[in-house]
């Protein structure tokens, strides 16, 4: 006779806090209902291990704690931001923003170790999706236009490796940073994505090493134009031939090596927002005008550009392209926003294309006229290199000074500050949500076929 399986009634939650005094106060609340909701979930064990009846009781609980922890950073996140910040006096980058709140306002956000602890689980499922906090915190923080704004900026400083390998690029003209390469041929700085086990998908090591190229790029005074590029595979179906970028590495994903804030938000703020808006070099973060020193971006595009290589078009001021190539956004099939692309692609398609990119999965081949509204030019890959010379002597053909101030005033007028900051306020609090979403991992077990895919 089997026994009948005993569950140990989890243990009883005190009733929801009301946040309404200064935060020292609160944060003593917060810190007694925060550590009965983890104790409560932790008697039904460990997340891989729960049945049915146990993951809709953990969920019920997370999500009373959730709307209490939003009540929490609604009312302190700002305040929070300007102790960790020194009255926005300093900067912090998106990681050291979330770990220095950890460390400082303990039981409010997960720690370094305990984020390092469910990323060593090797399964996106197993985790207790703590890094929902660290989406919340973030949402709150650029939700204020004085913090969210200094975070903005914060985001848009060139990062720390990238200021010490400058003097080695500027001699030699080359560095290899592992998944990304930069080059300098006369006025270009080519950026070149190299990881080619993944068909030169994006994960965190790839994010870290373009954005550090792009740094370079922005730094070096000998360059006038950024390209991006993919690297050359040795893959059965693309044997010695470039692809361009294949979106986000499922793999990772499924396996949990995917980091919320370096890859998901850092990409965003970091990577995609220099190219877009170059470096930050005012003094104030109180933004008149766009003060920023920038180049123009072109993308050449070889086989194809996906997800988050789609997204990279949006931010390009010249794309071109081989023949038959194209783009796509497949956000329904794995259960993403996909990036500041909500934001961006209706600008270029208009909102009833972009609404089927997103929802329907709709492609974007470049022999098609929807696909020239992404792309300005098709070459076929044995000109490329020629093309990619041409295109950007033409963008900087006026001067450089009428090419970067043209860009600023096409930028301002399309998509200003504010309206970015609010935007990825938004996306980081649901994004967050969208990446431990039980649809989300349903569709990682269903279309991905993770027991065919190796790390």
């Amino acid at each position: 006779m089997t026994a009948a399986l005993i569950r140990i009634p989890s243990p009883a939650l005190p009733q929801m806090p009301d946040f309404s005094a200064a935060l020292p106060q609160d944060l003593a609340l917060a810190r007694a209902y925060f550590t009965a909701v983890d104790t409560a979930v932790e008697s039904f064990g460990s997340a891989e291990g729960r049945d049915s009846e146990a993951r809709r009781s953990v969920t019920a609980i997370r999500r009373d704690a959730r709307v209490a922890k939003e009540d929490f950073f609604r009312r302190h996140a700002a305040e929070m931001y300007g102790e960790l910040t020194h009255g926005r006096s300093m900067t912090l980058r998106v990681a050291e923003l979330v770990y220095n709140a950890a460390e400082r306002y303990p039981g409010l956000l997960p720690t370094r170790a305990q984020i390092a602890q469910e990323r060593a689980l090797q399964r996106q499922f197993a985790k207790e999706g703590h890094e929902i906090d660290q989406g919340l915190f973030v949402a709150y923080v650029l939700a204020d236009e004085a913090s969210g704004m200094h975070l903005v900026h914060a985001m848009l400083r060139p990062k720390h490796e990238a200021e010490s390998l400058l003097a080695e690029f500027r001699r030699t003209g080359f560095a290899d940073l592992g998944s990304a390469t930069v080059q300098r041929k006369g006025i270009i700085g080519e950026v070149t994505l190299t990881n080619p086990k993944f068909l030169n998908a994006e994960d965190d090591a790839a994010v870290i090493a373009l954005e550090t190229a792009v740094d370079l790029v922005l730094l070096d005074d000998q360059i006038k134009v950024g390209v991006l590029r993919g690297g050359v595979l040795n893959h059965p179906k693309y044997p010695g031939r470039r692809v361009f970028n294949a979106g986000i590495n499922l793999t990772h994903l499924y396996y949990g090596r995917i980091s919320f804030i370096e890859f998901i938000l850092e990409r965003e703020l970091g990577l995609l927002n220099k190219i877009y808006r170059g470096h930050w070099c005012s003094r104030s973060y109180h933004e008149q005008f766009e003060d920023f020193v920038e180049k123009p971006w072109l993308a050449a595009v070889d086989s194809f550009a996906i997800g988050g290589g789609c997204q990279l078009l949006c931010v390009m001021d010249r794309v071109i392209a081989e023949p038959g190539a194209y783009f796509n956004l497949p956000a329904s099939k794995e259960g993403f926003i996909p990036g500041s692309a909500n934001l961006r692609l209706p600008r270029m398609v208009g909102i009833h294309l972009a609404r089927q990119g997103i929802f329907f999965e709709k492609p974007f081949p470049v022999d098609t006229p929807e696909g020239m509204m992404i792309c300005d030019e098709v070459v076929p890959s044995d000109q490329m290199d020629a093309a990619i010379e041409r295109n950007a002597a033409q963008m900087v053909r006026a001067g450089f000074t009428s090419t970067v101030s043209n860009r600023k005033a096409l930028r301002v007028g399309q998509e200003p500050l504010p309206v970015y900051r609010r935007y990825m306020a938004t996306y980081s609090r649901q994004q967050s949500l969208c990446f431990y979403d039980q649809d989300l991992i349903d569709n990682l077990e269903r279309m991905w076929e993770p027991e065919k895919r190796r790390l």
